[in-house]
């Protein structure tokens, strides 16, 4: 059975004490933000730089990379862990792109470190991608889990 709590906790740990740059994105940020679809994984980004720097404390969790990803909606570098039965994606946040659905091209969308806000997370206060951001990369992606999370963040729901 996950534990997203004690997971989450453990690599914000990790990010703190390593004073690792990073911003909650994905579909943890959606439910920040008020999407009750379940939660897959956490997305975490971080500089592409740091990964090495973490590597010795998530080793032991490591299901996919250091590596660069590539699939029909997101290219970049990525490692993916698996920490109590919850799977945690850590993204090279400087070096993203993504495949925009709509316009049928791929965009550099970095992640945007000091453009965030605040919030409260299982009791800890951590950047989260900014809601205007969050709906932009959105938008460009296909599915239905996407448009009903921009919808609830939007608050049409």
């Amino acid at each position: 059975m996950r534990n997203t709590k004690k997971s989450f906790l453990w690599i914000v740990s990790i990010l703190k004490r390593h004073q690792i740059p990073f911003v909650i994105l994905g579909g943890l940020a959606a439910r920040i933000y008020g999407s009750p679809r379940p939660l897959n994984d956490i997305d975490i980004d971080i500089p592409v730089k740091y990964f090495e720097v973490i590597l010795k404390d998530i080793k032991p969790y490591i299901i996919y990379g250091p590596d660069h990803y590539i699939d029909a909606a997101w290219d970049e570098q990525v490692i993916t862990l698996n920490y109590e039965g919850q799977e945690i994606d850590i993204g090279g946040g400087d070096t993203v792109k993504i495949y925009d659905a709509k316009t049928g091209e791929w965009r550099d969308m970095p992640t945007d470190f000091e453009n965030v806000e605040r919030k409260e997370v299982f009791g800890l206060v951590v950047p989260v991608i900014s809601r205007e951001h969050l709906v932009e990369y959105k938008s460009m992606l296909d599915g239905n889990h996407q448009q009903f999370d921009i919808k609830a963040i939007l608050g049409d729901h």
